[in-house]
């Protein structure tokens, strides 16, 4: 159940059905985006949303079915039905295309795997083309919708015996045109026309009496008249009596056609209802396609678990414009059901609530939703708004009266299935009176579990949800120095209404503010002003978020620069081989041939010790040559490698010193110690790591590149680092280790993640009965670098994989 009927209207539904309309590609597909309707069955939701997803993949692997010929042929069909009737050559040619589209849909969806395409597959299972169909009617009907000459032999006899008589025709027009024209008979430069089917030649009215024939017509001027020479109309005839028959013979022809037709117009008219649902579903994923929206972990419990969701209509006009809109986060179960937003007019608190209003009633119509993966739905069994003004002439009711009225609706229908949305709770009466009426209905919204999202400015209900352990306050965010909203939603703390900092940026007196600001009570006013400390303190901690956002992107460009540089090392390093490779292989090949001239030099000189003694020396020199090459050519192909020993001193560590983290090779600089944690800087990159975790070094043994220059991107760091880059996966797997072990393998991989910065991980642990998880997560919880820990999707391992995201 949904209130009230014009909901649609209110919420932006309307227009998302003109979106999805725009996407379909005929007729029956609008109709069916027409009949789409609020579900609160948790079968006919997943069906309905699935399928979507499961085309909308289709869409996006590049493997949607035709986008063509989805005509509505019912009325062919229905006109086949009737013995006698039989259907014309356009009409078949419709037929035809449209059940080609259907034939390679079908082929589309079948042909991919069951087991990521279950409900299309669903969907298809039943549905039979008969494909003999589409073969007679190609014989029968060509690619430009006419009929074949040689759809039977009578047909082609005749066809042929038209353009025999054709030719003829044109034969003897040309002879009396020719004639005509040098008398300048003829009225214009056409030689011939047609006139009744018949071929006349134009001729000037005075020269009426020198061609004998048949006046056909006269032109409006009354200066031409068209007539057919007295030469040609037996074969005029002819050609008339030819295409009467070539008729006869089409008509036949499509009447057999249709009466092989007719036996098959149940299976089609069964196929042609998929084939609409399929323009209808492919709507609904170009829509999602578009929006970027996907198909949220469904439950069936009441539940609004969503991560970054944004508005679709406004995204869609914001688009077009070049601009974005911001997302918001919001969540409601059975522990937390009501959700009170406060803030600022103007700051975003009405589009948020037509959001979750928009969004919940798009996915349980069978539609997905534009929130981020890993967010979840669940369903209700009742919507019920109150969002703008209901005022009525027509029934004696007042803008508050009209509110009211809503408000008896829904106390008297709620349960623990409904979804309840409220615009400005309480207003349009005397402020302290409406207060306190919003407040006795929202007590008896939560003794009734009922769910809902409510905006208000009342401070009597922000305190109310405050204490109660079922509403949560949430505030828009509100730029306290810009006097500029965010749009920005933050769970947890209420929400000032900046009513008298707007006042003054829009420009009212300053007397008339200074004179509202004494007429407030101390105790309002001493709540707005720790409102708006809060909200300054969250503006600066959202600063220096985007500060340090800023500077891990600079870590990954450093990353990504290494990298690079590593790649084009190694392909210099592979260059130069072959090269060198290449001189050796010149080298010997030039040897083998100084070698057998050698030899044909010792024969001919008959073994002469002078001769042979300075071909020997020869011989040294060429093998010098040769071993030079050898050297330099393993030179390259082995590295030098450092063997610098580090020695660790156990003294107190500070500001300045030299160390390395347990476990790791590379040497690091303390740039601060707060409490037990340390700052350090590995060649360019910084990162803090625990106190315990580090171990100082001697550092009179250190390279003096590292030491005197206090640099740490020495080759021996720096290397150690790059090699860490390279060999870093964000995937973990502890399955079948004990827990004591398990323990530290998740620390030294989560030491390593913290000094390069990696943003997810993901830890394989399996579910078991729990154990190795539960030690997974207890060593997550000691580094405060874990900005979340969560379950993996549960199509993706559930409860046992561990998804951790960094700050």
């Amino acid at each position: 159940m949904v209130y009230p009927e014009n909901i649609e209207s209110k919420l932006g539904f309307d227009k998302v059905r003109e979106f999805l309309a725009d996407e379909c590609q005929g007729i029956l597909g609008r109709q069916l985006i027409d009949k789409m309707e609020f579900h609160n069955d948790y079968e006919t939701i997943a069906s309905l949303t699935e399928q979507t997803a499961e085309f909308k993949q289709l869409i996006e692997t590049g493997q949607s079915p035709p986008e063509s010929y989805y005509f509505d042929v019912s009325a062919y069909l229905a006109k086949a039905s009737i013995v006698n009737n039989f259907l014309s050559e356009s009409e078949f040619y419709d037929v035809k295309r449209s059940l080609d589209t259907l034939y390679q849909t079908l082929r589309v969806i079948r042909r991919q795997p069951k087991e990521e395409f279950p409900r299309l597959q669903e969907m298809c299972k039943e549905i039979e083309v008969p494909y003999e169909v589409i073969q007679d009617i190609e014989r029968v009907i060509d690619d430009k919708g006419q009929m074949r000459s040689n759809a039977s032999p009578e047909l082609q006899k005749i066809r042929q015996a038209i353009v025999r008589t054709q030719v003829t025709l044109r034969k003897k027009l040309v002879s009396i045109v020719e004639e005509l024209r040098k008398n300048d008979y003829l009225r214009s430069d056409v030689d011939t026309t047609v006139r009744e089917g018949r071929m006349v030649v134009p001729i000037k009215t005075e020269y009426r009496k020198k061609l004998k024939g048949i006046v056909h017509d006269t032109s409006s001027t009354g200066q031409t008249i068209f007539i057919e020479p007295e030469a040609i109309v037996d074969l005029n005839n002819d050609i008339k009596q030819f295409m009467h028959q070539e008729r006869f013979e089409i008509v036949r022809i499509l009447t057999d056609l249709t009466t092989f037709l007719r036996p098959h117009l149940y299976t089609l008219k069964y196929a042609y209802e998929f084939l609409a649902k399929v323009d209808f579903i492919r709507a609904k994923a170009r829509f999602a396609v578009k929006l970027n929206a996907i198909n949220p972990d469904f439950e069936k419990r009441a539940l609004i678990d969503w991560q970054n969701a944004y508005h679709p209509l406004l995204y869609l006009a914001h688009q077009k414009q070049g601009k974005t809109v911001l997302p918001n986060t919001l969540f409601l179960d059975g522990n937390q059901r009501i959700l009170l937003i406060s803030g600022p007019n103007a700051g975003g608190k009405s589009v948020l609530l037509k959001t979750v209003g928009l969004l919940q009633y798009m996915y349980q119509s069978g539609l997905l939703i534009p929130v981020q993966e890993g967010s979840k739905i669940g369903i209700f069994d009742q919507l019920f708004i109150d969002i703008g003004d209901e005022q009525s002439i027509d029934n004696d009711l007042s803008t508050y009266s009209s509110h009211l009225y809503n408000m008896k609706k829904f106390l008297i229908a709620g349960n623990k299935r409904t979804l309840a949305l409220i615009d400005e709770f309480g207003t349009g009466t005397e402020p302290q009176v409406g207060a306190s009426i919003a407040e006795a209905i929202l007590e008896e919204f939560e003794k009734q579990r009922m769910y809902a999202v409510i905006t208000t400015h009342y401070a009597n209900l922000k305190f109310m949800a405050e204490k109660s352990q079922f509403i949560v306050n949430g505030a828009m965010r509100y730029d306290v120095d810009k006097l500029e909203p965010l749009f920005k939603l933050e769970i947890g703390k209420p929400g000032s209404s900046f009513a008298l900092e707007i006042a003054k940026k829009i420009g009212l007196p300053s007397d008339v503010i200074k004179s509202a600001h004494s007429k407030i009570g101390g105790e309002q006013l001493e709540v707005e002003r720790l409102l708006r400390q809060l909200e300054k303190q969250r503006s600066n901690l959202d600063r220096e978020q985007t500060k340090l956002r800023k500077q891990g992107l600079e870590v990954d460009k450093l990353l990504r620069e290494n990298q690079a540089l590593k790649d084009d090392l190694k392909k210099n390093k592979q260059k130069y081989m072959l090269e060198a490779k290449k001189e050796a292989q010149d080298l010997l090949q030039n040897a083998n041939q100084r070698i057998e001239q050698t030899i044909r030099t010792i024969k001919e000189q008959q073994a002469d010790k002078q001769k042979t003694k300075a071909v020997r020396k020869d011989l040294d020199s060429l093998q010098d040559q040769l071993n030079k090459v050898e050297y330099e050519t393993t030179e390259k192909e082995t590295p030098k490698k450092d063997d610098d020993i580090i020695r660790y001193v156990n003294s107190e560590i500070k500001e300045g010193n030299f160390v390395q983290i347990k476990g790791q090779t590379a040497i690091a600089e303390v740039l601060s110690i707060k409490n037990k944690d340390a700052l350090l800087r590995i060649g360019s990159l910084k990162t803090t790591v625990k106190m315990n975790r580090l171990q100082k070094v001697d550092e009179t043994i250190l390279p003096i590149s590292i030491t005197g220059t206090k640099n740490l991107k020495s080759s021996n760091a720096g290397s150690t680092l790059h090699s860490k880059v390279l060999d870093f996966s964000p995937d973990l797997d502890v399955r079948g280790k004990r827990a004591e072990e398990v323990n530290q393998i998740v620390t030294a991989f989560m030491d390593d993640a913290v000094m390069l910065s990696q943003k997810n991980l993901r830890i394989l642990h399996g579910k078991g009965e729990g154990v190795l998880r539960q030690v997974v997560r207890d060593a997550l919880r000691q580094y405060s670098q874990v900005k979340s820990i969560k379950d993996e999707h549960a199509d993706r391992g559930g409860a046992g994989v561990t998804l951790v995201e960094m700050k």
